[in-house]
């Protein structure tokens, strides 16, 4: 069976085959694109757009707070900070307010390096060398 979007099926494979922390990686990617995206939208002043990027990047939000393990005690402080990024994107959807959205892209790409640079350790601790993510 031919492949007629060869990009979709690199990015279901990417997905299929990644780890659990190159998932968050890829949901942090998600949700940051679609930040900037909004950002853009306001500047342009694209309302529809801007709400249509703002409701994808609340549904990555709320992905990521779904996927917590409350059993793990830093859990509970991502949970604080992922409601706390939700509310700010409601309210800059409300608003058009792009301070509040470079806000939480600060916060989205701290999270997001943490992240990386977790992933990355552990990887050397498991293979003794670094891997990049």
């Amino acid at each position: 069976m031919a492949m007629n979007n060869p990009y979709k099926a690199y990015q279901e494979n990417s997905v299929s085959t990644a780890s659990p922390g190159e998932l968050t990686i890829m949901l942090y990617n998600g949700v940051i694109k679609n930040v900037k995206l909004a950002k853009q939208a306001i500047q342009d002043s694209n309302i529809s757009a801007k709400h249509t990027h703002l409701i994808k990047a609340q549904d990555i939000v709320r992905e990521l707070m779904v996927t917590l393990n409350m059993d793990i005690e830093i859990s509970k402080s991502l949970m604080a900070m992922y409601d706390y990024i939700n509310r700010r994107l409601v309210e800059a959807n409300t608003t058009n307010s792009a301070d509040v959205l470079v806000e939480a892209e600060g916060y989205l790409v701290e999270l997001r390096d943490t992240w990386k640079e977790v992933i990355k350790i552990n990887r050397q601790k498991q293979f003794g060398q670094g891997g990049q993510v």
